[in-house]
Parts: structure tokens; C-alpha cells; sequence
């Protein structure tokens, strides 16, 4: 019986390591500080977001550009992941600011430029074994963040031109 439980108590802890690995970060270390210090600046943090996303963005491009290995799809792969990850995480951002009618218009301008940069990029990149289910993830969370930024700048230009005493506010305040 202990000799079944030993074995049951080691095909946990084999099993747990695979998903142990999938537990990737998006961000640096220093990266989650520099989101920290902007604290609860909406237009920094957005700002924040597209500087991260563009350096993620940029590395897959320069991946693509060399050989092919198992190595590179495997970067390529890791890259993506952390590309969706981050983009689903600034899409929730983005639905925190529109609960708060925080006022980041102009940093959305922006932000529409930059998905349809990220997109272009994502669109680009050849189909291959190695990262295929990754570049469909990140195409789908693109796909969801510019539906977002879509929406929310329409929903921003129809408030704030109805509040204009609101205009450039962090978050809504009960008056």
C-alpha cells in the first residue's frame, strides 16, 4: 500500500512540472515596476502597455528573420505566449478604465495605431508546427484588443463630449 501511494505522490509531482513551466511572466521584473510606479495613471499605464507590446512585438519580428531550428519556434512560441498573455491583461486594464470613465482618448489615438502595427506583424509571421496554436492565441487576443479600443474610443468620444466638466479625469467621482 505505501509502495502505490509512493508512486500515486510521484506521478503528481511529475505531472505538476509542465504546468508548473506554463506559468510564464510578460513582463520583466523591471517591467512590473515601471507599471507599479505608474500607479493609477490610466494614460501612463496604456502608454506602458504599447511600449511593452512593441518591444514584444519587435523581437518576433527579428526571430522570424533567422534560421529555422526547433530552438527559434520554441522562442518564437514563448514569444507569442507572452504576447497574448499581455494583451488579454491590457484589454482588462482597458475595461477598468472604462468602468472608472477614466479619460485616456488621447492615448487610445495611439493605441489604434499600435494593434494595427501588432496585427500586421502577427499576420506576417509564416505558419509552422512549432508555434502554430500560439499565433492563432495572439491573433485572437489582438483581435479582442482592437474590438476594445474600438469600442471604448467611441464610447469615450460619445461621454466626455456629454461631460465635458469630465474631461481628463482619472476616474469618475459621485457628485
Amino acid at each position: 500500500m505505501r509502495a502505490l501511494a509512493a508512486i500515486f505522490f510521484a506521478l503528481l509531482l511529475v505531472a505538476s512540472i509542465p504546468a508548473q513551466r506554463q506559468q510564464r511572466e510578460p513582463l520583466t521584473e523591471k517591467q512590473q515596476d515601471q507599471i507599479a510606479e505608474a500607479g493609477t495613471d490610466p494614460v501612463a499605464r496604456v502608454n506602458l502597455y504599447i511600449k511593452f507590446l512593441d518591444e514584444h512585438a519587435d523581437t518576433i519580428k527579428g526571430l522570424v528573420k533567422r534560421t529555422r531550428s526547433a530552438a527559434r519556434a520554441r522562442r518564437i512560441d514563448d514569444e507569442l505566449e507572452d504576447f497574448a498573455a499581455l494583451a488579454d491583461e491590457f484589454d482588462t486594464n482597458l475595461d477598468v478604465y472604462a468602468e472608472r470613465k477614466a479619460d485616456i482618448r488621447l492615448a487610445l489615438k495611439g493605441m489604434n495605431e499600435a494593434v494595427l502595427r501588432w496585427q500586421e506583424v502577427l499576420q506576417r509571421l509564416p505558419s509552422e508546427p512549432g508555434f502554430e496554436i500560439s499565433l492563432k492565441d495572439g491573433i485572437a487576443s489582438l483581435d479582442d484588443l482592437a474590438a476594445q479600443t474600438k469600442r471604448l474610443t467611441a464610447d469615450q468620444e460619445a461621454y466626455f463630449k456629454a461631460h465635458k466638466n469630465e474631461n481628463g479625469q482619472e476616474r469618475w467621482e459621485p457628485k
